[in-house]
């Protein structure tokens, strides 16, 4: 296994400790960020929550009627992504200035590849620290940081004393710090899978790690069971990958009321459709495959999709694509749920096919989705409307 130092960065609660940082009000409060509870009618789920809320037993994906039951008295206010995406930027260049191997994993964590930057800005606690130190003058945030050999051991040294926590893995302390930590803490072990190695009578780490691997592989299967072993005594030979890329582009709303009404449905995908389209040109991406999904009342949920011979970002074909799929669904019952993705993401100019004889030139209404994003980024999304 290369020697390598790892650094895994994960922000406090990130999106409800944004509401708190700029409404100095809801600090101390619990905060649960998502879909209006409508004092527990309410429908969707909760995207975040403050420390305060989860002493109630608040969650991420929790009902967001479950939370106001739970929390009733908390604050519930919708999701500023552009907000978020705002301070994690800031975040993400303060990582960028620690090593060039910084590998994203979502809006508000990333694993840090050290190993070069110790030369340059001392001990790896040194530069765990001082990357916390930086983000919370920059952003008014805090941070919890693991650092480990390999990023199994980073990612779950950040979350053992989350909030504003720092755990240095040794290499010599591995099989201390594994020991006693429940099975649930490795990648890899679902409920169904847990659920098996319990009854296997392995409820810790440290208890799979003292059996033999052939027993784990006989259990589990060779692919599993191998991986499971290798997380157990210590071992992720995975690199910081720095050019992450996203795999797809999503978004779905879910209905106060469930509805049938064909004008409501058919005006949401397009609705969906546009920011899906936005947020592709944003990021510099365009997608070749798209997605529709429905679920119905109360949670039953189906997904068609279609390919495209070229990859395209036009909120124009996005919409036209997402309401050919939608047309293909029933609507014989209400709908709880619509969501419009896209897929098989490549940078401009990375296709490689190639335009047959008699197909149509490439589209020329780029300019025109980018003027109104452009002007929706300066006057709001109601500034401007696109006709049925």
């Amino acid at each position: 296994m290369p020697d390598r130092t790892i650094i895994h960065v994960d922000m406090d609660a990130f999106y409800a400790s944004v509401e708190q940082l700029d409404n100095p009000e809801l600090r101390g409060r619990p905060v649960i960020v998502g879909a209006d509870p409508r004092q527990g009618r309410g429908r969707g789920v909760v995207a975040a929550c403050s420390y305060e809320a989860r002493k109630f037993g608040v969650r991420s994906a929790l009902p967001i009627s479950q939370a106001w039951k739970l929390c009733p008295d908390g604050a519930y206010v919708r999701p500023r992504m552009k907000r978020y995406a705002e301070v994690s930027g800031e975040v993400m260049e303060i990582l960028g200035s620690f090593t060039n191997l910084v590998e994203p994993l979502s809006i508000d964590e990333a694993f840090l590849d050290i190993t070069g930057s110790v030369a340059l800005f001392g001990a790896p606690i040194q530069i765990a620290r001082a990357i916390k130190k930086r983000i919370r003058e920059t952003t008014g945030l805090t941070g919890s940081a693991g650092v480990a050999p390999n990023k199994f051991l980073a990612k779950i040294a950040s979350d053992i004393k989350k909030p504003d926590g720092l755990v240095v893995v040794e290499p010599d302390g591995i099989e201390a710090f594994l020991r006693d930590l429940p099975i649930s803490r490795m990648w890899g072990v679902g409920p169904k899978t847990e659920e098996r190695l319990r009854e296997l009578g392995l409820h810790t780490i440290g208890a799979l790690r003292a059996r033999k691997r052939e027993d784990i592989v006989r259990a589990l299967g060779a692919n599993l069971g191998d991986h499971l072993y290798n997380l157990a005594i210590g071992h992720d030979d995975r690199p910081v990958v720095p050019n992450w890329e996203p795999k797809s582009v999503s978004n779905e709303t879910t209905f106060d009321e469930d509805t049938a009404d064909l004008s409501l449905l058919t005006q949401t995908v397009r609705h969906l459709a546009e920011n899906v389209g936005r947020r592709l040109r944003r990021d510099s991406y365009k997608a070749k495959k798209i997605t529709l999904k429905l679920r119905y009342a109360p949670f039953e949920t189906h997904t068609k999709q279609t390919s495209i011979a070229r990859a395209t970002d036009s909120d124009e074909e996005i919409i036209r694509l997402a309401l050919g799929l939608f047309e293909q669904f029933p609507l014989d019952r209400r709908v709880r749920l619509i969501g419009v993705g896209t897929g098989d993401i490549v940078r401009p100019g990375e296709e490689s096919a190639q335009l047959g004889l008699f197909d149509e030139a490439p589209r020329k209404d780029g300019v025109i989705d980018r003027t109104v994003d452009r002007i929706r980024e300066r006057f709001g999304d109601a500034a401007i409307k696109r006709g049925s």
